[in-house]
């Protein structure tokens, strides 16, 4: 596992730290990452993905903020480089978001994007 500390990679907001942090407490084990992962889909032709998992690949990058670690793949690096990660509570519900400033359209949810 690379374990490296480089902000540019993926700016994490407060509010995404606190989020992770309590969702990684309410697990069993203290070695669980939210994944940040990039697939093909959505209606702008791919599309943010999240989990937490406690098995990581060599080739991950892990970030880590306060208590909260995230990892990314080197696939969806290239596609999440310089963004930045946020939790937002609001009427459309609870949920991890992407300000993806290489997108070049995004869907109304934003949950999608098209380089």
């Amino acid at each position: 596992m690379i374990d490296k500390y480089v902000p540019q990679e993926l700016n994490i907001s407060e509010a995404a730290v606190s989020r992770i942090d309590k969702l990684v407490s309410e697990e069993a084990g203290n070695e669980i990452s939210l994944r940040i992962f990039v697939t093909g889909g959505g209606c702008s032709g791919f599309q943010y993905g999240f989990r937490l998992e406690d098995e990581l690949d060599e080739e991950d990058t892990v970030l880590k903020k306060d208590k909260a670690s995230i990892v990314i793949d080197p696939l969806s690096m290239q596609y999440i480089y310089g963004s930045t990660l946020d939790y937002k509570e609001d009427l459309e519900g609870s949920r991890f978001v992407i300000d993806n400033p290489n997108a070049v359209t995004t869907c109304g949810c934003g949950s999608s994007f098209s380089i």
